[in-house]
Formats: C-alpha cells, sequence, structure tokens
C-alpha cells in the first residue's frame, strides 16, 4: 500500500523474524517450532519459518535442507557432503540453495570414484611460469605429480597427467558462477576425448582452480568407467602402467 517494502530485521513481520541461522536454534525449531517461535509463520502471512545455512549450522539443518531439495543420500555420503559444506560455509557468510545443490551434486557422482583428488596447491604470479603441486589416490594408492603450464588451469592439468599418465584431448573447458559475490562457487565443465569416446566433468568450488581439478578427476573417472565396458584387460593394462609410471 505505501510502497515501501518492510524492513528484513522488522520485528514479526520482517524476512529475518522467521529465520534461524544458529545451529542450536535451528536444531531446536526442527524438533519443535514453539520452542522458539511464540507464534506460527503463517499467522502473520509467511508460508513458512527458514533455516539459514551458514558456519553455525548443524547436521540436522544441513539434512533437513538436503529433504526441502529433494535429495535423498546415504549416511557415509551424508557426512562427506556435510563435511564439504562446513569448509565451505567457514569461507562463504551465507551458503545459498544453488551451493547446496553444487556442492551435492559433486559429491554423489564420486562415490565410487577409482581416481580421488586428495591435495592441490598451485604457484603463480606476474612475470613467473604457473607450477602445480597434487596428490592423487588411485586405487587406494596415493600418487604425486608437479608440472607447469600455460596458467594455474594448464599446469593443474599437467600435473594430473604426471601423477597419473594417460593420454586424453581436452575438448572443452567452461567455467561458470553458482551465484553472485566474489566468494561465490564456481561450476567447471571440463570434456575430455579419448578414442572417439567424449566425457563431461564437472566440479565446484569457490576456488577455480581447484574446481578446475575436480572436474578435470570426475572426467578422467568416467573415461575408466568406459574403458571398463568396452574393454576390461585394457582398462587394467592402462591402471597398472598408471601405478607402475
Amino acid at each position: 500500500i505505501t510502497g515501501f517494502d518492510v524492513q528484513p530485521n522488522k520485528a514479526i513481520v520482517g524476512r529475518n523474524a522467521f529465520a534461524h541461522e544458529s545451529g542450536i536454534h535451528q536444531d531446536g525449531v526442527l524438533k519443535d517450532a514453539s520452542t522458539y517461535e511464540i507464534m506460527t509463520p503463517e499467522s502473520v502471512g509467511w508460508t513458512t519459518n527458514s533455516l539459514v545455512l551458514g558456519k553455525h549450522s548443524g547436521r540436522a539443518a544441513f539434512r533437513d535442507k538436503l529433504k526441502a531439495l529433494g535429495y535423498s543420500i546415504g549416511d557415509n555420503q551424508l557426512n562427506d557432503a556435510f563435511r564439504r559444506f562446513k569448509d565451505l560455509a567457514d569461507r562463504k557468510k551465507v551458503v545459498y540453495d544453488e551451493d547446496v545443490i553444487a556442492l551435492v551434486d559433486d559429491e554423489v557422482v564420486r562415490g565410487h570414484d577409482r581416481v580421488k583428488l586428495l591435495a592441490l596447491t598451485v604457484a603463480t604470479g606476474l612475470g613467473t611460469k604457473p607450477m602445480a603441486t597434487l596428490a592423487l589416490e588411485v586405487d587406494g594408492e596415493r600418487r604425486d605429480g608437479m608440472a607447469s603450464g600455460d596458467g594455474a588451469v594448464d599446469a593443474t592439468f599437467n600435473a594430473i597427467r604426471s601423477a597419473f599418465p594417460h593420454d586424453v584431448a581436452l575438448k572443452l573447458y567452461a567455467v561458470q558462477s553458482v551465484t553472485g559475490g566474489t566468494d561465490a562457487q564456481a561450476r567447471v565443465t571440463v570434456r575430455l576425448e579419448e578414442g572417439g569416446k567424449l566425457v563431461d566433468g564437472q566440479g565446484a568450488d569457490t576456488d577455480t582452480i581447484v574446481a578446475s581439478a575436480r572436474a578435470y578427476v570426475h572426467a578422467l573417472n568416467k573415461l575408466l568407467v568406459k574403458r571398463q565396458r568396452t574393454a576390461p584387460g585394457e582398462m587394467e593394462t592402462n591402471i597398472k602402467t598408471a601405478l607402475s609410471a
């Protein structure tokens, strides 16, 4: 009527009146909303309360958010996803739904990967050649790699090839911001080709280089699956060759 927006922190009717960010408050509201709400959101025109995910959020709030977004994952994947969520929340003030979707999608598809990214360090600067050092886990065995390149991303991909030798062609590299702001997650898509087989890998992280490494490793795991489906013996030979290199 007046044309003025209601202030978010306005008592009772403001957007934050039924928003809960503290882990203790979120857990209490999930168990019994009346613990911290003396009236219902519906009674003042809101459809529901909201749980603001951040560094103080607990496992219960995270699980409830996954349920609201339509995810149903096992305890092990939930533990891994929650750990990555806490890492993300330490770097971002607010974790949006899009961040959770990107994070969980990234975790679910990696449930049975044979190659996993353990660590990554990239050194670069004006007038210096980028150098990447990383550690992979291949079938349970740690493999270290180091390489330089024409840019931080190229150095990272070369380091992956150093740790796990393979011959593929990079057909696509694309970066997209999941949300706005300088602390937004980057979603990277990598397309690899080997012997006419094309696979796409995705990775998400607030660090674009880490997201790129995740995407490349994701695509590499897909290639290993394709090898296994078409020529099991060839895949085992390639794995053993990489491990003995």
